[in-house]
Order: structure tokens, then C-alpha cells, then sequence
């Protein structure tokens, strides 16, 4: 079996947050978030927006480019940890927008690692013949969520959301050929349960051990990258792009060292955008797509809170 990306597309809110809004609501400075995190500014969803609109912007914005008709989607697979509603959830949402009668629609969470999850649920759907058009949605609405008086995390948030249609067919302006998925499961180490949570109707999105979601960040977004690239008979060395989680500019830092790889073979958003969550990974893409030359292979690695792990090698 072979699964093609046929289009993709982002949406990010226009309004941004500059780091400087920050010293009178925790007290940190400029320089002081820019140093450890990277981050300049936050994009941040507006009045009357939030997971389910942002999505169906993103997925309004690829239509443009979408080789065949969006009513032929018989999959969708949304995910996000920062839902507007967990009944009628993002893909729902979607699916009513765009009247797409005819698809299945699943609901996936595993933080900020869920894009890739949600890619590998459509391979399976496909592989077992019981979907042939797939559409994969992530948004996230942190600032809803997030504590800005906490000085361990309310300044690293962003909002925003990224469409992938995927299938069987290699069509579209650029294709991209996933040649290999790879995610796992991390709730047995460190404080995988502590160090990142957001409890709904107890506490907002909290980070209260950031270092350890900094360890074991570098070493498991390397691992599944390394990992993914094994199940296709590809080295570091075949890679020409790497699209990390926009989680931490020290974290991207530390894991293109390990792979001994230079920092202009990565794409980053983090300056501007802010941690968007599992949506970064796919807007970051989007974002850069016309970057990419034929023939080029791209790593997507990611890792999320709880903890969870994965990454995907695409060939364009």
C-alpha cells in the first residue's frame, strides 16, 4: 500500500502576543522567554474563534489545491487536546461545514503528538480497505486553556490548525509520499503524568516540570525519527528537511545536534507562532511547502505530553 499527501494547509489567527505583554502578568521579560524558549511572539485565536472554526478555515484554505472533490472524503480523523466541544468534535464540525456525507469521523488525543497518530489511523483505515479519501485535521486553542499568570508555561502557547488530505492517489500541486509512520507510547517514564496536564474544570494547561519534558523530548522525537527512517531503509543522511515539534528552540536545538544534522535543513515557526501543539508540525509543513524541491525527503518528528512519541518520513 502507498499513501500520498495531496494537499495541505494551515490556518494561524492574524493576532500575535509579543513577549513583552508578559512582564506585568508573570513577570518575565523579553529576553528572558526568548532566550530559554525561543519564542518572540504567540499567535492567539480571536473573539468568536476557536478549535472547530480554526479547522474548518485550515481545511477551507487547501480547496484551492484539493485534486478532487471534498465530498468524495470518506474518512476524517481530527485531533486535538484543547477541543471546543468533545461531543460534537472537530471533525464533526468539519464534516457539517462541507456537508461530507459519506465519511467515518474519529476523534484522536495524544497531546501534542497527535498529528501523527492521526496519520497513522488513516493508514490503517486504508490498509484494511474501509477508507480510500482521508481527511486529517489538528487545531489547537491554547490561550483558551492556559494560565497566563503561570510563569513555567502561560507564555509558550499558541493557537492554530493544519489540514492534510490524504490517500491511495499520487495527485495534487506537490505530493508527498509517507513512506513510514512510527509512534509510541511513553506513560511509563519520567513524570509523564505530571509534568504537562490539563485538567478540565480543575486547572488550566499547566507545565510544571519543564525539564523533564525537555529530557525526554530530545531523546524520543530522535528515536522515532530514527526510527521511522529505519522502517524505510533511509539514514539521517537521506534527509533533506526536518519538521520538529514547535515545542522549545532549545529542544529543536538539541535534537539537530544529535542527528548531527545543520540548522538549515529544519523548518521553524516557534519565533513567531508559539507552541501551536499538535497542529505545529503541519502548519510548520504547509508553511514551507514551496521550499521543498522534488525528489526531497522530509522528517517529521514529535513528542507530546502524557507522554507520547512519533515521527513520518515523506518523500515529495
Amino acid at each position: 500500500m502507498r499513501m500520498f499527501i495531496n494537499a495541505i494547509s494551515h490556518y494561524v489567527p492574524e493576532h500575535r502576543v509579543p513577549n513583552e505583554y508578559f512582564k506585568n502578568v508573570n513577570g518575565l521579560d523579553d529576553e528572558w522567554i526568548f532566550e530559554r524558549t525561543g519564542i518572540r511572539t504567540r499567535s492567539k485565536a480571536g473573539n468568536g474563534e476557536n478549535t472547530n472554526t480554526m479547522a474548518i478555515e485550515a481545511v477551507r484554505r487547501a480547496l484551492p489545491d484539493l485534486p478532487y472533490d471534498i465530498k468524495d472524503i470518506d474518512l476524517i480523523v481530527a485531533a486535538s487536546y484543547s477541543p471546543y466541544d468533545t461531543v460534537a468534535t472537530i471533525g464533526h464540525a468539519v464534516q457539517r461545514e462541507f456537508n461530507i456525507q459519506e465519511a467515518q469521523v474519529v476523534f484522536v488525543s495524544s497531546a501534542c503528538s497527535s498529528l501523527v497518530n492521526a496519520v497513522e489511523i488513516v493508514e490503517g483505515y486504508i490498509a484494511t480497505g474501509k477508507a480510500s479519501r482521508a481527511l486529517v485535521v489538528a487545531s489547537e486553542h491554547n490561550t483558551a486553556y492556559s494560565d497566563e499568570t503561570c510563569a513555567k508555561s502561560g507564555h509558550l502557547w499558541g493557537d492554530g490548525a493544519t489540514a492534510l488530505f490524504i490517500s491511495e492517489e499520487a495527485i495534487g500541486k506537490k505530493p508527498g509520499e509517507i513512506l513510514n509512520i512510527f509512534t509510541r507510547g511513553l506513560g511509563h517514564i519520567g513524570k509523564a503524568d505530571e509534568s504537562v496536564y490539563l485538567r478540565p474544570g480543575i486547572d488550566g494547561l499547566q507545565m510544571p516540570d519543564g525539564r523533564d519534558v525537555f529530557i525526554h523530548a530530545c531523546n524520543f522525537m530522535r528515536v522515532a525519527l530514527e526510527k521511522s527512517l529505519e522502517g524505510c531503509n533511509l539514514t539521517i543522511d537521506d534527509l533533506d528537511h526536518v519538521v520538529p515539534h514547535q515545542a522549545n528552540d532549545r529542544i529543536i536545538t538539541n535534537l539537530m545536534k544529535q542527528l548531527s544534522l545543520p540548522a538549515s535543513k529544519v523548518f521553524s515557526n516557534i519565533k513567531t507562532l508559539g507552541n501551536t501543539g499538535s497542529a505545529s508540525t503541519g502548519i510548520c509543513l504547509s508553511q514551507n511547502i514551496n521550499k521543498i524541491d522534488d525528489d526531497s525527503i522530509v522528517g517529521i518528528t514529535v513528542f507530546g505530553g502524557g507522554y507520547s512519541a512519533g515521527a513520518m518520513v515523506i518523500r515529495f
